[in-house]
């Protein structure tokens, strides 16, 4: 963990910002407080797409047929 102060994350914001991105966690602190923490972005995900399962589901003619286990219930 990497903390820094206002100041000196002014001076060296380059350099904070790639120690970020490589995983390391970066602080910048106001005086006693830490107020920020640098974080990379995650990847943004790919919007869904409508279609994208066809055939891979099916539904067999029976699904909605009585299930024998409850044959006594619906009696």
């Amino acid at each position: 963990m990497q903390q820094v102060t206002l100041d000196e994350a002014i001076a060296q914001l380059p350099d904070l910002i790639k120690a970020a991105v490589r995983g390391e966690e970066v602080l910048i602190a106001a005086g006693s407080d830490e107020v920020v923490k640098l974080v990379p972005l995650t990847a943004a995900r790919k919007p869904r797409q409508a279609g994208s399962a066809k055939g891979m589901i099916w539904m067999a003619e029976d699904f909605d047929a009585p299930l024998e286990d409850f044959r006594e219930y619906m009696e």
